[in-house]
């Protein structure tokens, strides 16, 4: 994007992402659960409230607007005094940012656990995370985006997810999810590969082909064979029979 363009695209992205009063699904899980839950490597997806979050829904047809890996004490110096940055993540005002956990402690959230990683190579997923640190947002993948927000048009599904991968391809450059997917991608680890026959090694064999990172949505984390979705009650030792209930009348329907 030139430099006459630029500072219209970084006001689009300001306009885009500032968050809205809407419906949302509540936060099914309280902050002190969510933190307790969440380990380096994860994947934390997120429902968001803005314009720009309306856009990437519509264009994955799911709830997910969102993602952000968590990468736990590697961000801030020991002794740090304020609140833990533990999130890596693509804003499309800030670029790649560390934040807290609070920022989202009140969002519709779920996390994406990758299975079977050791811990050499979930330092190695985190390590490429904080390593593009400062790197700006793909602010042409905005601009294109916006044109959604307009009108939605009647895109066929099957083209929706090309939709998003009409951003600059500079390599400075992300969007939350290929950023997440190319960290992955590093240690050729699977997220939604194309898995094709392998002929004649059998009827079962398969080939994974790596998929471009610009064509994954934060949906893609949800979806993987390869991701188990962690529930924080359910991991911090949920009974159904410690719950207490409001012996008052039922709630209505409507």
């Amino acid at each position: 994007m030139g430099p006459i363009l630029r500072p219209v695209g970084q006001a689009l992205a300001r306009y885009l992402s500032t968050p809205r009063a809407v419906d949302i699904h509540p936060a099914t899980s309280p902050a002190p659960l969510l933190a307790e839950a969440l380990r380096d490597g994860d994947v934390l997806l997120v429902e968001g409230t803005s314009r720009f979050s309306e856009a990437i829904k519509y264009l994955t047809q799911s709830t997910w607007s969102h993602a952000a890996l968590f990468v736990g004490n590697r961000i801030d110096p020991p002794g740090f005094a304020g609140e833990p940055r533990v999130l890596v993540e693509a804003d499309v005002s800030e670029g790649v940012r560390a934040v807290s956990l609070s920022l989202y402690s009140g969002s519709h959230t779920r996390i994406c656990r990758p299975v079977g990683l050791e811990p050499a190579d979930v330092d190695r997923v985190c390590d490429y995370m904080t390593s593009r640190l400062g790197y700006q947002y793909d602010v042409r993948n905005i601009v294109d985006l916006a044109r959604y927000l307009v009108q939605a048009p009647p895109v066929p599904t099957r083209w929706r997810r090309r939709m998003l991968a009409l951003g600059s391809g500079d390599p400075t450059r992300a969007i939350c999810s290929s950023l997440i997917a190319q960290a992955f991608q590093s240690i050729r680890y699977p997220i939604l590969p194309h898995v094709a026959s392998a002929g004649c090694a059998g009827p079962d064999a398969e080939i994974h082909q790596i998929r471009h990172h610009t064509l994954f949505a934060p949906r893609d984390f949800d979806v993987s064979p390869y991701f188990e979705v962690i529930k924080p009650r359910l991991a911090a030792g949920f009974d159904f029979r410690e719950l207490v209930w409001d012996e008052g009348e039922e709630q209505s329907a409507s």
